[in-house]
């Protein structure tokens, strides 16, 4: 901190930093795909911007942002040799979407659950290219400044993400249409009924279990109509018969909290296409659910 800082010096570096921070929450867990580092990110940014020239600073928001999204993209590069070494499946933390559709962003880009593993397979730098561009809407010239690269090297990266992402995702129905389907899945599991599952599940479905080594979650993603169905059937009568159920919203889409005596055991969310349900995502390890759960009774 500068010797010439004084209380109304830090005020006014508080409330410029809480006008955007939103904003940098949604940066930096797009990004990242977990709340909890997002967080961290954030209270380091903030740390910065105490112990900046902030007299220097034109443009608070500017600053915060740039600062932000270059110690996500650190992170996210150390989180990669933690993620190498996660026990089964990696899904991104689930957040509440109920108050703030967009999370801090222009746009609900970008937010997804499967929007946000299939960004994971990029490196940091594209990824973060793509979040300002697409979420927040920045000029390419800005992001290229974010990024110290150039303008036509942005578009590079944030083609480079849209191109990976239409590639390894069909276009998404209604809302209302994913409801209705995930609904439709969820009678069909409950009660072990096969023809059903394999009706609503798209032939190249994948589901994946992300328990972090803590629950009984399968290790490996299960693939292809045939085997999720009868994957699905066979832990119907072990899984179901306790549970009760709780629809949330988690990423802007429709979400199932499942609980067993109190405790919640998983959070069930389903990508839908006109082909049927693409991707079933099941958040088990309770690192991640914790928050999210504490975010409903927020």
């Amino acid at each position: 901190m500068h010797a010439g800082d004084d209380g109304a010096s830090l005020d006014r570096a508080a409330k410029d930093f809480l006008a955007v921070r939103p904003q940098l929450f949604g940066i930096a867990y797009r990004v990242l795909g977990s709340a909890v580092e997002a967080e961290d990110v954030v209270q380091d940014a903030w740390l910065r911007w105490q112990g900046a020239d902030r007299a220097q600073v034109l443009e608070p928001s500017a600053f915060l942002t740039t600062v932000t999204t270059r110690l996500a993209i650190n992170f996210a590069q150390s989180a990669r040799v933690r993620r190498e070494s996660y026990v089964g499946p990696w899904l991104p933390e689930p957040v509440n979407t109920s108050l703030d559709p967009q999370v801090g962003a222009e746009r609900a880009e970008a937010l997804e659950l499967a929007v946000l593993l299939l960004l994971e397979k990029l490196n940091p730098v594209e990824r973060a290219a793509y979040v300002l561009r697409e979420a927040f809407e920045y000029p390419y010239r800005l992001v290229a400044h974010i990024l110290e690269t150039t303008e036509p090297h942005t578009r590079q990266l944030v083609s480079r993400a849209r191109k990976h992402l239409a590639a390894e995702r069909r276009e998404q129905v209604s809302s209302a249409d994913h409801r209705r389907l995930l609904e439709v899945f969820l009678d069909a599991a409950r009660t072990g009924n096969l023809t059903v599952l394999e009706q609503v599940l798209a032939a190249d479905v994948v589901s994946y279990s992300d328990g972090g080594g803590v629950r009984g979650a399968s290790r490996i993603p299960v693939v292809g109509r045939t085997h999720v169905s009868k994957y699905l059937v066979a832990f119907a009568p072990r899984f179901w018969p306790r549970a009760q159920l709780r629809w949330a919203e988690a990423n802007g889409r429709p979400a199932l909290l499942v609980s067993s005596a109190e405790n919640t055991v998983a959070l069930l969310s389903v990508d839908v296409s006109a082909e049927g349900i693409d991707r079933i995502m099941w958040v088990m390890n309770p690192a991640k659910l914790s928050p999210y759960v504490a975010s409903l009774h927020g």
